[in-house]
């Protein structure tokens, strides 16, 4: 379902606050937190580098990891980081400790296939999405990676709904009062062919 686990290690952070957050990153680690479970927030620090390159190799936000603080093995999830707007790199993150059974809310990103068999976009329609990722309930070890959203059929004037996508099974979305909008097949500004021009190119 999602990706592969991975395991981060780092070290408690006695001190807290801007001084100390500007010296650990000097070492190359940054600070984060995990906190949830109904314990006490725990504040440590981790590689700048390590956290990065999870971030950039994509999923980030939905796979749970093990964070191994000074030998003490915590399944984690990470629930938000900061980037420096200018250097973008990793300033900050928050972590929430999760089991099997923990029930969270997560953003899962869209994978939008078979556009080559929308007769809308082969008519010049565009597609607009709405929704790039869709918050879902889900258990902590059963989030799915991506939802996949079937372009296959669609004319100009069509969209997919959230009633559109096969969810996994245990999961479900967070707005539940109305059949929400993922994408649709726009018209763009210069109009769209006819359909039976897009037959006659195709021949």
């Amino acid at each position: 379902m999602s990706h592969d686990t991975y395991e981060l290690k780092a070290e408690t952070r006695e001190r807290v606050g801007k001084g100390s957050s500007r010296e650990l990153r000097r070492n190359g680690l940054i600070p984060a937190v995990i906190y949830g479970d109904k314990q006490s927030p725990l504040s440590i620090a981790i590689s700048t580098k390590d956290v990065t390159q999870r971030i950039h190799a994509g999923g980030f936000k939905t796979t749970v990891a093990t964070i191994d603080v000074n030998g003490e093995k915590i399944k984690v999830l990470p629930k938000d980081y900061q980037l420096d707007p200018v250097r973008d790199f990793t300033m900050h993150v928050d972590f929430l400790r999760v089991s099997g059974d923990t029930h969270v809310v997560v953003e899962v990103p869209v994978h939008f296939v078979n556009e080559e068999k929308s007769p809308g976009i082969k008519a010049g329609g565009v597609l607009n999405i709405v929704r790039h990722a869709v918050e879902l309930h889900a258990s902590a070890g059963d989030i799915p990676e991506f939802l996949t959203a079937d372009l296959a059929g669609l004319k100009v004037g069509d969209g997919i709904h959230i009633s559109n996508i096969k969810l996994p099974k245990g999961t479900s979305p967070v707005i539940t009062d109305r059949d929400f909008t993922i994408a649709t097949i726009a018209v763009p500004a210069a109009g769209v062919k006819e359909e039976d021009e897009v037959e006659a190119t195709e021949e």
